[in-house]
């Protein structure tokens, strides 16, 4: 028979522990899985239209810079920085059939960045660079990387704190029999909004999205709790409909991590799919993990299961109101 009080201060200790390890971590994470983007657009023989894009983490741009061929200097270079984005912008006259560019500093991340190289004659290249290889050869012609789409998707799940605890929410919020149908009303939700914002052009400014995705998650952290109380209430009732209506504004935050890099020429339907498959099976996984680790806790130590309940509701309010007034300040006061 397993020592059930040493079970519980091991529980207790590892509460603790992942609790202080999420705070200092998701305020930094939240939805800053993002690849970076090089596009480079010929617009008359042998002249370029290059842009360049990679996210700003705590206000910090990444230590990388696209290198090209030694001829190709800049010219008209201007920066932006919208939202979370650094933007650069240059043109460039060059033979870019030869040679090779290169993410410098790349392999010094853990971030991938698209290329996109689109010519008035001859194969438009599509690849993706990697810390372990950040170089392109210009000379290899290379389809869209569609399929990378499903990684990304993946990613962005996994290492999205805000969708994360959002799920997380709607796990502790409904009971056993409500949690499949719940998440098919998020899942069909955001699919929704996400084919219409990247497919149909339709969109919302981002930082009232980023806003109530904040709240959503605020919002379930409570609930979570209500329910911990024994209190009834609506989202407990019909739990589908608030997941299907926060879902289709999560799907148009999903659809702001794509504006990023852009959907592959040709191919925009496929890796749409792709990146929504990834992240629905993000989604699953995570889902999975916490069926599992709650079965073992209820098995080993069932005691544990309301104080853990509770400890992690109030994690995600806080989380969802600390987002939520970050962003607020940082939307209407440039805080």
């Amino acid at each position: 028979m397993p020592n059930r009080p040493a079970i519980l201060r091991w529980l207790a200790a590892c509460l603790t522990g992942l609790g202080a390890w999420l705070m200092m971590a998701a305020p930094a994470a939240a939805h800053e899985v993002r690849p970076a983007y090089l596009e480079v657009i010929e617009t008359a023989p042998g002249t370029y239209d290059v842009t360049w894009k990679q996210p700003v983490l705590d206000g910090r741009r990444l230590k990388i810079d696209p290198v090209f061929p030694e001829a190709c200097a800049r010219e008209g270079e201007y920066v932006a920085s919208p939202g979370g984005t650094l933007v650069q912008r240059w043109t460039t006259h060059c033979d870019l059939s030869q040679g090779e560019i290169r993410i410098d500093g790349l392999e010094r991340t853990l971030t991938d960045a698209f290329v996109r190289i689109d010519r008035l004659e001859g194969d438009d290249i599509g690849a993706v660079l990697r810390p372990a290889a950040p170089v392109l050869d210009l000379t290899v012609p290379t389809g869209a990387p569609v399929a990378t789409y499903f990684r990304i998707g993946v990613e962005h799940i996994i290492f999205g704190w805000d969708h994360l605890l959002f799920v997380l929410g709607m796990v502790l919020l409904v009971r056993p029999q409500q949690l499949l149908l719940t998440l098919t009303a998020f899942t069909v939700a955001h699919s929704i909004t996400l084919a219409a914002a990247t497919l149909g052009g339709i969109t919302l400014p981002g930082p009232p999205v980023e806003i109530t995705i904040a709240m959503s998650i605020a919002l379930l952290g409570a609930e979570a709790m209500h329910r911990i109380k024994g209190w009834n209430t609506l989202s407990q009732r019909i739990p589908w409909a608030i997941a299907f209506g926060f879902g289709l504004i999560h799907g148009f935050g999903f659809a702001g991590a794509l504006a990023e890099i852009g959907l592959p020429k040709g191919a925009e339907a496929m890796a749409l799919l792709l990146f929504n498959v990834g992240v629905e099976a993000g989604q699953i996984l995570f889902v999975s993990v916490l069926l599992a680790l709650a079965f073992v806790v209820h098995r080993l130590a069932q005691k544990a299961m309301l104080p853990a309940r509770a400890v992690l509701a109030y994690f995600i309010g806080f989380m969802g109101s600390y987002w939520a007034i970050e962003r607020i300040a940082g939307a209407f006061f440039g805080i």
